[in-house]
């Protein structure tokens, strides 16, 4: 497939809309390709570089079989798909801020006074966000890695369903995370569609734009 990411040329991706159910079980993406496509999609914005984003690639049969229980009517897709992709956004992301900004300081994109200060204003910041000003922050961040995530997929050959119907009190601790800390966002089903998938419309953009 060429890559239409790096040249810049969405057509094949942006508006081809369409909905995946099933795909060929035979087809097994490698792990180090999931680790790429990941890598690419964490390109996405985030608020002050926090990267509050968390996967876990549930691929193996015992682990799609926990998993199942809790999507409701999604399981045609973890039957079939390659690998069902869990997004969570930490709550306590801040605590990569460090980490994050002295690399940033290591590729000379920040100089060390930028990176004192920024941090000295962030870190004390989102620690006094309320739960639900941090939960918005981390779901608006991690949805546009699942997005870009869903294009990276399509760059690589490989088809996405965007999944929403799930326990979400239930799955984080399914999966060994801590509940509190850890915020279901959504569920991306991936792998190689064998069918041509459900297509669906959408309103015009005029009904949906104002301009000033």
């Amino acid at each position: 497939m060429q890559n239409k990411l790096k040249n810049n040329d969405f057509s094949d991706i942006v508006f081809e809309r369409k909905s995946i159910r099933l795909y060929n079980k035979d087809v097994k993406i490698s792990q180090e390709e999931m680790l790429e496509m990941i890598q690419e999609a964490t390109t996405a914005p985030s608020s002050v570089n926090m990267q509050p984003w968390r996967f876990v690639v549930v691929e193996s049969e015992e682990e799609k079989q926990k998993l199942k229980p809790l999507i409701r009517f999604n399981t045609a897709q973890n039957d079939s798909s390659s690998a069902m992709i869990l997004i969570f956004g930490d709550m306590e992301c801040y605590e990569y801020g460090e980490e994050i900004y002295d690399q940033a300081v290591r590729e000379n994109k920040m100089s060390s006074e930028v990176r004192d200060q920024q941090l000295a204003a962030i870190i004390p910041y989102y620690k006094n966000l309320t739960r639900q000003e941090m939960n918005d922050i981390v779901k608006i961040d991690s949805s546009l890695a699942a997005m870009q995530l869903m294009l990276v997929a399509r760059n690589h050959g490989y088809d996405t369903n965007a999944i929403g119907g799930f326990e979400s009190d239930l799955l984080a601790a399914a999966f060994d995370l801590d509940k509190e800390r850890y915020v279901p966002v959504m569920i991306l089903s991936i792998g190689e569609s064998i069918d041509t998938g459900y297509q669906s419309v959408r309103l015009d953009a005029d009904a949906l734009t104002t301009f000033k």
